[in-house]
């Protein structure tokens, strides 16, 4: 299950290789050098990037990655799992703010926006990018991502469900088709931010996409 994961990389403490293996030529900070793999990743592709590209970029020697790693694909699903820790422990502080089904989908509507204009829209999504380049090829990386997809979709729905509740959301709404639109949405907005757009397209978007739940 793909909360249950996401749980564990938040929970993990291990913010450093501390350990040594025999011969290993230094330590480094795991959490940090994965943040530096992921902008690269990101904007470069899992295909376009070399193990000497993430050695440079991690700041981390090609003989310690190979300590702490047996091969570019398992550096990828560390950084992988890192990215899905991360955002989505930003999406979780987020959200815990928030009381009504409406404005916790608004929340989540705002984030991706945020995410999807500017420099870090330009940089993409690590998700999207792996989606479109590796499903086809790395059943690992599919299931995964359509783990993910299910997640969010189910949230959306969620949401609409509490908004029912709560009477922030209307009750003729029907949540499985609008939770799929509103995944479609979001996911096009992290598309949509390696080309340019502006952070008022972005806010536009997002009260557009809140008359469907209006």
């Amino acid at each position: 299950m793909i909360i249950s994961y996401i749980q564990a990389m938040k929970s993990s403490s291990a913010s450093s290789l501390s350990k040594r293996s025999p011969g290993r030529p230094r330590e480094f900070n795991l959490d940090e050098a994965l943040d530096r793999a992921i902008g690269l990743f990101s904007e470069q592709g899992y295909y376009g990037t070399s193990v000497s590209d993430l050695s440079a970029v991690m700041n981390v020697t090609v003989g310690s990655l190979y300590k702490a790693f047996p091969d570019k694909h398992a550096i990828f699903i560390a950084a992988f799992d890192r990215y899905l820790a991360v955002r989505g422990g930003h999406l979780a502080e987020r959200l815990s703010k928030l009381s009504s089904g409406r404005q916790q989908i608004e929340g989540i509507l705002r984030h991706y926006a945020e995410y999807s204009f500017g420099a870090r829209g330009a940089r993409g999504c690590l998700v999207v990018a792996s989606a479109v380049e590796l499903s086809t090829l790395h059943p690992d990386i599919a299931r995964r991502i359509a783990q993910l997809m299910a997640h969010y979709r189910q949230r959306f729905q969620q949401c609409i469900a509490q908004g029912k509740q709560d009477g922030s959301v209307p009750s003729h709404i029907d949540a499985e088709a609008i939770a799929a639109l509103l995944l479609c949405i979001t996911q096009g907005m992290r598309v949509l931010g390696k080309t340019g757009v502006t952070e008022d397209d972005m806010q536009l978007m997002v009260a557009t996409a809140l008359t469907l739940v209006s």
